[in-house]
């Protein structure tokens, strides 16, 4: 009866984990990591082929991402996952595995100029719809026994559509224990789906802290907001660009503009056009209208009743093809572009930033929480000068982040959440956070309600009748030289436009430029210039 952590162990992304009870071998989503990989993940520690289930939280890549991969390597088991999640996965392993062929395919093609070896794709097309082929649809709520020594029980997550926290019951010669997966917990009061439910019981919870260190503002009018950020950017001229992953968040905003649109919040400009660029969000929206009944909230489903589509409007219009998403860069008026994916690490958006960055008239909004290293994230911390498609591409557009919306629970929802258990669970273990928030939300858990809490590391393993750590991973970090240089760059690039900023202020100020601080402006320009 163990319990070993694989993934988002002091990291962010790529959840797995793996539960043996009996000679059951059972995976808690396996996901991608997505964007920097600051620890090695520990191997399945059993021959892939001899996994008998995996229980997936949600369809995010980075707790589904890797499933086509297991298949590829022989797994024939069973995945069970909601309805909803079942079917939001079937467009995005579908969609993860074009991408892997697609980059391959590039790769290749430059590769062979240069004399290099072909690459593989990490999976491909075949085996993503074989894994999809092993899927099992469940309801929230519904009792299902897996085998004798397993039973469980999805709840909702308040996430995403479909998402959910797992019940496990697990029984080995005589003895049962009880485990909660929290999956990733919503913060409640998100539109369209309902708020995170709470469960009573557990012997063992694991649960994630992406913003186990800190506090979300109370939630502004978000369409108000977002008005007033369209209204800025459609004076000026120019285009508002928002990142935004295909499902979920683009359902949201898509929400949002509804409500713009009819509430007449946007008077001067109540003819604006709205753009979705992702075949994969067109899929995923008419997956959201599919289960309208078992996962949308009150005020959604009041609109649903009376004749109203919460996420559809006069103006809003799809690019689906490789053509359509190209001319919407040729369009003469100010527009609403949302594209995937959220982080700027691949897919249209990409095509986007390049054709507005380097616009002072256009604005890029994010609207969700940005990985440490990705694009998104240098961005939002000042970047200057960003790569994409091998141009060097200034940024002068208005960079901007919606306040508040996030589709992870705060400290405060992830310590009520806990609370919920009172005083049953014999250890919390912290996961699917920064490396830094692991410890410290840990430490708080203990604090604020004297439960056991531990911020595990890949490879730890747990015996889960004694609640006795068996073996330990790794603790060293995993950096390298490349990944040292671009933040050593970064960090230079924002010395830079600093001292950029510092010089125009005295140089207002005194009416003539100060060569000291210029000179010293074109040194770190060259520090930088090295270090890219």
């Amino acid at each position: 009866m163990k319990l070993e952590f694989l993934g988002a162990a002091h990291e962010v992304t790529g959840s797995c984990h793996y539960v043996k009870m009996g000679d059951i071998h059972l995976l808690v989503d396996c996901g991608m990591e997505q964007g920097p990989d600051l620890y090695k993940n520990q191997d399945i520690p059993v021959k892939t082929a001899d996994i008998d289930y995996v229980l997936i939280t949600h369809a995010h890549i980075d707790h589904s991402g890797l499933l086509p991969l297991l298949y590829s390597h022989g797994f024939r088991g069973k995945v069970y996952a909601t309805r909803a999640t079942a079917e939001l996965c079937h467009i995005m392993l579908k969609d993860s595995a074009h991408i892997q062929m697609f980059e391959a395919e590039w790769r290749n093609r430059k590769g062979r100029r240069a004399g290099k070896p072909l690459i593989e794709p990490m999976y491909t097309m075949e085996d993503a719809i074989g894994v999809l082929n092993l899927f099992i649809p469940c309801e929230y709520g519904e009792i299902i026994t897996l085998c004798p020594e397993i039973t469980i029980r999805f709840v909702d997550a308040g996430h995403l559509l479909g998402s959910s926290s797992i019940e496990i019951w697990g029984t080995e010669e005589g003895k049962q224990v009880k485990l909660v997966f929290s999956g990733d917990i919503g913060h409640g009061n998100k539109p369209l789906i309902r708020n995170p439910q709470y469960i009573r019981e557990a012997d063992y919870v694991i649960v994630e802290s992406t913003y186990g260190d800190r506090l979300h503002q109370d939630p502004p009018d978000y369409a108000k907001e977002l008005a007033a950020v369209c209204r800025e950017t459609f004076t000026r001229g120019g285009n508002l660009v928002i990142p935004a992953f295909s499902v979920g968040r683009t359902q949201e905003m898509l929400y949002f503009f509804r409500k713009i649109k009819t509430e007449g919040l946007l008077p001067d400009f109540s003819d604006f056009e709205v753009y979705i660029d992702s075949p994969l969000a067109v899929e995923a929206t008419s997956i959201f209208h599919k289960n309208v009944k078992e996962c949308f909230d009150h005020e959604a489903l009041e609109l649903v009743r009376k004749g109203k589509n919460p996420i559809s409007f006069p103006g809003l219009k799809v690019a689906v093809s490789s053509e359509e998403s190209k001319m919407i860069n040729f369009i003469q008026k100010p527009i609403v572009i949302i594209s995937a994916s959220g982080m700027c690490e691949a897919g249209r958006i990409r095509h986007h930033l390049k054709h507005n960055l380097w616009r002072e008239d256009s604005t890029i909004l994010f609207v969700g929480y940005q990985v440490p290293g990705t694009l998104g994230n240098i961005l939002l911390n000042g970047g200057k000068e960003v790569k994409l498609f091998g141009e060097a591409i200034e940024v002068h557009a208005q960079i901007k982040n919606l306040a508040g919306i996030s589709g992870h629970a705060d400290q405060q929802h992830l310590l009520e959440w806990i609370k919920a258990f009172g005083e049953t669970p014999k250890r919390v273990f912290v996961v699917h956070g920064e490396d830094s928030v692991c410890d410290a939300f840990a430490s708080l858990i203990t604090r604020e309600t004297g439960l056991e809490a531990t911020a595990p590391y890949s490879g730890d393993i747990y015996d889960l009748e004694t609640n006795v750590c068996l073996a330990q991973g790794s603790r060293e970090k995993k950096v390298s030289k490349t990944k040292e240089s671009r933040a050593v760059s970064n960090v230079f690039a924002r010395l830079l436009a600093a001292g950029e900023r510092l010089l125009a202020l005295i140089r207002k100020s005194e009416g003539r430029p100060n060569k000291e601080l210029g000179k010293f402006a074109d040194q770190i320009n060259s520090l930088c210039d090295k270090w890219e």
